[in-house]
């Protein structure tokens, strides 16, 4: 008889254990404080190199980040989540200086000036900074492969950006 109720206790605690489980999981990661919506203003172009192009593709690398890695839906107005911002900075520096004092490569570095605002949690909203870089063969012109660059760059400050804002470290 004593076996029977230890079993059955074992099973009880089984049972509740893997049904509070479920509700811990995320598939997604994203810590959305029970937002149901986001959006994204297109990002200014404040910097004098840098194109309308380039900000418009960090600001789509953002919205592209959202929609991949949460539940949240894309609305134009009326937003719970709201993110905005502006390019303030694109630096290209020379790189690998070699022995004659010619560069093997140039390190563009973009930088964007980012406000996301929480309306369920105002304490989670912020404004700050993010930059990041990708290393460029000096022989490119690189502004001829600017959009390019803009992409790869773009993928980084919006994983940057999500982790930031919703990622749940």
């Amino acid at each position: 008889m004593k076996l029977i109720k230890f079993i059955l206790f074992i099973c009880v605690l089984l049972a509740i254990a893997s049904i509070s489980s479920c509700g811990v999981y995320s598939p997604y990661g994203a810590a959305t404080s029970g937002a149901k919506t986001f959006s994204v203003s297109i990002f200014e172009a404040t910097h004098p190199l840098v194109s309308a192009t380039s900000a418009l593709s960090i600001s789509e690398s953002l919205v592209d980040r959202v929609q991949r890695q949460s539940t949240l839906k894309l609305v134009s107005v009326d937003s719970e989540l709201k993110f905005s911002g502006r390019v303030v900075d694109w630096l290209v520096q020379p790189i690998n200086v070699q022995g004659d004092e010619t560069a093997s490569a140039n390190r563009v570095t973009i930088t964007v000036d980012v406000i996301y605002t929480n309306s369920l949690n105002e304490s989670l909203s912020f404004q700050r900074k993010f930059s990041r870089f990708v290393d460029v063969p000096s022989s490119s012109d690189i502004f001829s492969i600017e959009d390019v660059i803009a992409n790869e760059i773009g993928e980084l400050l919006s994983l940057d950006i999500f982790n930031a804002s919703l990622g749940n470290w």
